[in-house]
């Protein structure tokens, strides 16, 4: 299986949320996201990411999940592997003894449901230092071409009827573009 999603900035939350509403998108309630991104030491940005593993750290409410992706037939089209740890700090460690190195880290607002009869995750984001985001992600068989299951998910995002611009990249590297203007 495979993670495939699309990402939307928007720029007015309220017609957002009010949007997603009119669709029977339910959002839980908010929290936040303390994400610690990590590449391969020899990986910089601007190289490709296909192939490449990358990995996460992320703390909800003192909770810790290691996650590592790799891209596929682009980078928000990923193999992903997921599991909880108990001690950030020493997975951080481990993490740079397997070669990997700190790259950015990224703290959001985040709020999700569901859409297009439960198939759909649909993640409301307020990234600091980006704004807000719409993400839609869902999980497909391998083999199953990402580019249908990108044009379908911004096939929903059109439908919603809101001011959005598609993004093609990942929250680290959007914030390392932004703070190298």
């Amino acid at each position: 299986m495979r993670e495939v999603e699309v990402k939307y900035r928007v720029p007015d939350l309220s017609v957002l949320l009010a949007a997603l509403a009119e669709r029977g998108v339910d959002l839980g309630d908010r929290f936040v996201q303390d994400d610690q991104a990590y590449a391969p030491a020899g990986w910089e940005y601007g190289q490709s990411r296909i192939g490449v593993p990358f990995a996460r750290l992320r703390t909800v409410a003192g909770q810790h999940v290691f996650t590592v992706k790799r891209p596929a037939e682009n980078v928000l089209s990923c193999e992903e592997h997921e599991s909880p740890v108990a001690d950030r700090e020493e997975m951080h460690q481990a993490l740079l003894a397997m070669g990997f190195r700190a790259t950015q880290q990224i703290r959001k607002s985040r709020r999700c449901g569901t859409a297009m009869a439960g198939t759909v995750s649909v993640c409301v984001d307020e990234v600091e230092g980006l704004g807000v985001f719409l993400e839609l992600e869902r999980m497909v068989p391998d083999g199953v071409p990402c580019e249908f299951i990108q044009a379908e998910l911004s096939d929903f995002v059109t439908s919603l009827g809101v001011d959005a611009e598609r993004f093609e990249d990942t929250y680290d590297a959007l914030l390392r573009a932004t703070a190298s203007m």
